[in-house]
């Protein structure tokens, strides 16, 4: 990475509230840019490729690992690969923008080691649970069996929070927001 700059990592369980949360900062933060991650899984829904992910196949992904394209990456489920591309990231910062990570926890561990005192972590926590449990079934994208996948998930990625610069409970979106702007500005103030 010849270029670096801010960037900020958000993580949480599926279901807390992150990618609500990310879409609200990039509107308030106009040097913000957020940094599509590639996957080994398929599209849900109406995901783009090029916009929410790049979708890439299991050898297309391998390849890229091979290639030491990836800041970081990880197998998050049996099969299904996601990662940070070095260009992804240089593509933002030669913009003289802020990155901004919508990562799972692991990844967003990863992050914040290689990158220190440029990168600010946050951890989005779900006020329960249940209350996860409820989100993931009101989204309606996944079947009970991986809903059930995702909360055994959640509870081992709380018991990570700790490792993340700061926590922020999502029980109410706009507060979640606000709190979070604080963390955000006083990180860039520094």
């Amino acid at each position: 990475m010849e270029v670096q700059g801010k960037l900020i990592i958000f993580s949480a369980p599926s279901g807390s509230g992150k990618t609500t949360i990310v879409k609200e900062l990039l509107k308030i933060f106009p040097q913000f840019e957020f940094s599509i991650s590639a996957t080994s899984r398929a599209p849900r829904g109406q995901e783009q490729n090029g916009v929410d992910y790049f979708f890439l196949s299991q050898d297309e992904f391998r390849q890229k690992i091979s290639e030491d394209a990836f800041v970081e990456w990880e197998e998050v489920y049996n099969g299904t690969c996601y990662g940070t591309l070095k260009s992804e990231m240089q593509r933002i910062w030669s913009k003289g923008n802020v990155i901004i990570f919508d990562v799972d926890v692991m990844g967003g561990i990863n992050l914040k080691r290689i990158f220190g005192e440029n990168a600010c972590s946050i951890f989005i926590q779900a006020p329960s649970i249940e209350a996860l449990r409820e989100r993931l079934i009101g989204r309606g994208t996944d079947t009970m069996e991986t809903i059930e996948k995702r909360i055994a998930k959640a509870e081992f990625e709380l018991s990570k929070a700790p490792e993340f610069d700061h926590i922020v409970v999502n029980d109410n979106l706009a507060t979640a927001v606000e709190n979070t702007k604080l963390i955000i500005n006083s990180f860039l103030a520094q």
